[in-house]
């Protein structure tokens, strides 16, 4: 686990694409991957696409509990892999990773350690790309339901709130 306690928890945060500061202290990163990954490109300079993933904290949330106490962070990202194929060594594979037949069992272990971690009050937010897995079918698997978000394009972004402790 990391030293630093930050507000806010990205559970997926691979190479930090869309992050504006990458190294943003006030952020915890996870992922299940650590190093540089590349792929042949022959559209790319030197023919050759290289991300970088170097979380501070290795862990596969599909396998494992978050190392955080409940009720830790005001804010979790959760952008999950969202293809089911993918060639294993492709750039999209690489890039974003992919889940496999159990997905709906991932998503919602990933929902439920995401509102584990998550202050009362807190917020969630959720980045998925319908392009294999719509997103009506992730939200059937869920319990939660957004508040906000993005209905209409491929990439969607949900904003969730934990509720309040009664």
């Amino acid at each position: 686990m990391s030293d630093k306690t930050t507000p806010i928890l990205d559970m997926t945060a691979g190479s930090r694409m869309f992050w504006w500061d990458k190294q943003n202290k006030r952020a915890t990163f996870v992922d299940k991957r650590e190093g540089f990954y590349s792929v042949t490109d022959k559209n790319s300079p030197g023919g050759e696409r290289t991300i970088a993933v170097f979380p501070d904290i290795t862990l596969d949330w599909t396998k494992q509990p978050l190392p955080f106490p409940d009720s830790t962070f005001y804010m979790v990202v959760f952008d999950p892999p969202h293809l089911l194929k993918a060639g294993e060594s492709s750039w999209l594979a690489k890039k974003y990773g992919t889940l496999d037949d159990l997905w709906p069992n991932q998503i919602r272990r990933g929902f439920h350690e995401a509102m584990r971690v998550l202050r009362p009050n807190g917020t969630l937010i959720f980045k998925w790309n319908d392009d294999q897995i719509k997103l009506a079918d992730v939200l059937h698997e869920i319990s939660y339901r957004p508040l906000f978000g993005d209905k209409r394009s491929k990439t969607h972004w949900l904003v969730f709130m934990k509720e309040a402790e009664k």
